[in-house]
């Protein structure tokens, strides 16, 4: 069974066992966090889609860490006028194991 859900403005296709990164959810490393905003749930063969959500679908995962992803360098320059910035980005996200798929 599979199911897409929506998170951070971003949709996944998720399985049960799957590990996905995601933005950065309130929610402490351990805890339990329901996914409410499932688009299809599918099995072989046949998938129930929702307009625009399926009706007492979920999805529960559950909160292996917080972290921040890798680095990222911009640089900022302006040609012939000597003058350049530099700065750098990590994005945080959240590590989440699926745990159920509630059709």
């Amino acid at each position: 069974m599979y199911a897409v859900i929506v998170t951070g403005g971003k949709q996944y296709r998720v399985q049960q066992g799957d590990t996905i990164f995601v933005e950065k959810l309130a929610v402490a490393e351990g805890e339990t966090v329901n996914f409410d905003q499932v688009l299809v749930v599918g099995e072989e063969g046949s998938a129930k889609v929702g307009a625009p959500v399926v009706d007492g679908a979920s999805v529960v995962g559950k909160v292996i860490k917080n972290g921040k992803g890798k680095k990222l360098n911009i640089i900022t320059y302006r040609p012939k006028k000597g003058s350049a910035r530099r700065l750098g980005h990590r994005q945080p996200y959240t590590k989440v194991e699926i745990t159920e798929i509630k059709a």
